[in-house]
């Protein structure tokens, strides 16, 4: 089948771009709140902070996206347990760990500092 928008297909590199800051704000935000809520959970704050900043830079992306896949995903896990599958907060961290997996598949993108080899 035809693309029958061909003409942005120059744009496909800004796609990891626009996927990795979207998840650097929300991890910071993430840090932030629970450096906020919880002053005994300070060092699980600082990772997340720290994955957001990574992410946001565009520095050591894959890897931020390995400890996000981790934290995620046991995040997913204790969601799961706690309610149905595929309900509304379950929902949200799945789509996270989907852009955290691409992001890890893919690389930086544009505008970063993480170089392809």
């Amino acid at each position: 089948m035809l693309n029958p928008f061909p003409e942005l297909l120059y744009l496909t590199p800004l796609a990891p771009f626009l996927l990795r800051v979207l998840l650097g704000i929300t991890f910071m935000y993430f840090g932030y709140e629970r450096l906020a809520k919880s002053k005994t959970e300070k060092s699980l704050a600082a990772v997340k902070i720290l994955v957001g900043i990574l992410f946001v830079i565009g520095l050591y992306t894959q890897v931020a996206s390995l400890l996000a896949l981790l934290i995620l995903g046991f995040r997913l896990v204790q969601k799961i347990r706690h309610k149905a599958f595929l309900s509304a907060g379950v929902n949200y961290y799945l789509i996270l760990f989907v852009i955290a997996l691409s992001l890890l598949f893919t690389g930086a993108g544009t505008w970063a500092f993480d170089l392809p080899l």
